[in-house]
């Protein structure tokens, strides 16, 4: 009898793998749903992977806005009073290409089959984080899924804002070392050269200025690729590093204490966090489940583990402002309001004004940092190529005297 391979999700919602004797596919999924699974896949064993569907789905999985459109669509229509498996069908028409078309299909399915909404999210091939799925786990839970749909659309829409602000304010400062670069790498590489046959067929003692400068652009004329191969390796060397649990927290550990920029990176994740947080147990999350979830959106892993051990403090008796303090990595300010939310019963709400206090904070610091270093790469490309022509002429003046 064939041997096939299948994907489901148990009655747990949990995905299990696995191989089955059986005459076909189908008598393999009728199995499978006997025994309450929901199938998602299942193909002869050899034949190396799921459906077409499938592979295309694991490929290709929703991105952020497009996630975003969904959730805020799917909570109009459940608001509307639409029953979830109608919802997701006009969901379906609406699809706007063949990634959201085929991803909404295997939700509708999902459900069809009589599995939960977040059963079905969680079978996505990672279109949707742990937070999502769990916020959705616990709308269900607590009969208010359209409203959770709502808070989620903005979260999602909240923490794409901030990411942007960053993006979009890291452009310009980019573009320009990019042009100051590139002006030096070609006047370095195809303007000072011309010179080296003047000053040769002249002769004469070059300034050391002009040394120097002429041995830069005969490196990078000549040992481009040399360099190139270094950068490679040096960025490879630099994830294999980051790689490294322990090596990655001395990293994260030396990037918050620098000046500045530590700043705005504890910022940056005191709001991720917050909000996550605020947003999970807005919608019945327990907090010591939000903290577990809520920490996988930092990306610092010394604070990470901070909320991973403060968690743990909280388990054993205290409240969160507390041993968040003891750690010695959050400001003042945020342990304060969030103090004041535990003592109110409102930690959700507070958490909330924390992170659009330091959604704010992060803009005015990154226009902070955007207007000293755009004049300082202005000033230092200025000088770089001052440098440069002052080598030129001074050569040049040197061998007048000579001739002279």
């Amino acid at each position: 009898m064939p041997l096939f391979e299948y994907k489901a999700v148990a009655p747990s919602g949990e995905t299990v793998r696995g191989t089955m004797e059986a005459g076909s596919e189908e008598l393999v999924i009728a199995k499978l749903q006997e025994g309450g699974n929901i199938p998602i896949a299942a193909y002869a064993a050899g034949k190396g992977g799921f459906n077409l569907d499938a592979l295309r789905l694991k490929r290709r999985g929703m991105n952020v806005r497009e996630v975003g459109q969904f959730t805020q669509q799917l909570a109009i229509l459940l608001g509307a009073g639409l029953p979830l498996d109608r919802s997701l069908q006009v969901l379906l028409e609406l699809a706007e290409n063949d990634r959201i078309r085929l991803t909404v299909t295997a939700i509708r399915d999902l459900v069809r089959e009589g599995g939960s909404l977040s059963e079905a999210l969680d079978a996505q091939h990672g279109s949707f984080s742990r937070l999502f799925i769990n916020m959705v786990r616990a709308g269900e839970i607590g009969g208010s899924l359209d409203v959770t749909l709502e808070r989620l659309a903005d979260y999602l829409e909240r923490s794409k804002d901030l990411k942007d602000s960053v993006v979009s304010a890291m452009i310009y400062p980019i573009m320009l070392m990019v042009l100051a670069g590139g002006s030096l790498v070609l006047l370095l590489v195809y303007v000072i050269p011309q010179f080296t046959p003047i000053f040769e067929d002249l002769g004469g003692d070059l300034p050391l200025i002009t040394k120097i400068v002429l041995a830069v652009g005969g490196v990078l004329q000549h040992f481009w690729w040399g360099l190139i191969g270094l950068s490679v390796l040096g960025v490879a060397l630099f994830r294999r590093m980051l790689a490294n649990p322990q090596q990655r927290l001395r990293w994260d550990t030396r990037v918050l204490g620098m000046r500045w920029v530590g700043d705005l990176v504890a910022k940056i994740e005191i709001a991720r966090l917050t909000r996550t947080l605020g947003t999970l147990l807005t919608n019945g999350v327990p907090l010591l489940s939000g903290l577990s979830i809520a920490r996988n959106v930092m990306t610092n892993s010394l604070l990470r583990q901070t909320v991973e051990d403060t968690a743990k403090k909280v388990k054993t008796g205290g409240g969160l402002a507390q041993n968040l303090a003891e750690s010695g990595h959050f400001p003042r300010l945020a342990l304060q309001m969030i103090s004041v939310g535990e003592e109110t019963g409102q930690l959700d709400v507070m958490l909330m004004k924390v992170a659009d206090t330091y959604d704010k904070e992060v803009r005015t610091t990154i226009d902070r940092l955007l207007a000293i270093f755009t004049p300082v790469i202005t000033l230092l490309m200025a000088v770089l190529i001052g440098t440069i022509v002052m080598s030129v002429l001074m050569a040049i003046m040197g061998i007048n005297e000579l001739v002279g």
